[in-house]
């Protein structure tokens, strides 16, 4: 059944359509969801919660986006309505994005590549990094860098304007850069002391 067909039927009430909905995305939703909050448990019932939302909205997708676009968005803020129950932050989605004028100088290419983030970082810092970003951070990382959508595409799906998509991936890469650091730095503390103890406290 295709794509297309599968979601009129599903629209209509098609429980045999929507578990084809359901085959063909799962598991791309499943993976967003635990890059975003990094435990496999949750990811899953948060998967459960994306399609069941799906299932009660599927009626109101008009085609104006890709299906995989409007049900990404979809996750996105089922995933982000956890986050911040768990935080106790109410704010809202522009204010996690809008960009600050700290610096007061001129603007940078924000959605350009970050070389200095790629090479041989290690894998479980990175992780540990990414899952301290803020959420608002987090969802464009993850969205960008990761699942390797654009930037309008990442608008679109976190209903935010490019400018604030290409801020907030700036900023989530200046924060991961200063996380890795202290973790790199902490690292190399430990490697000192154990270095220390072996040789009997000398140096």
């Amino acid at each position: 059944m295709p794509e297309a067909e599968a979601i009129r039927l599903a629209q209509q009430g098609d429980a045999v359509a929507f578990e084809r909905l359901y085959r063909l995305h799962n598991r791309r939703v499943y993976s967003l969801c635990l890059r975003m909050v990094g435990n496999t448990a949750e990811a899953e019932d948060l998967t459960q919660e994306a399609f069941l939302q799906l299932f009660r909205k599927i009626a109101t997708f008009r085609g104006e986006s890709a299906f995989s676009t409007w049900l990404h968005r979809l996750a996105v803020n089922v995933v982000l309505m956890k986050l911040r129950k768990k935080s106790g932050n109410e704010s809202s989605l522009e204010e996690l994005t809008e960009p600050d004028e700290e610096s007061g100088g001129p603007r940078r290419d924000f959605g350009g590549p970050d070389l200095r983030l790629s090479g041989s970082i290690d894998r479980v810092n990175l992780q540990r990094a990414v899952e301290q970003l803020p959420p608002g951070y987090k969802s464009v990382f993850v969205l960008h860098d990761v699942q390797g959508y654009e930037h309008n595409e990442i608008a679109e799906i976190m209903a935010c304007s490019i400018g604030n998509s290409k801020s907030q991936l700036h900023k989530a890469r200046m924060r991961l850069r200063e996380l890795l650091h202290e973790a790199l730095r902490a690292q190399a503390r430990e490697d000192r002391k154990a270095a220390s103890a072996d040789s009997g406290g000398k140096d």
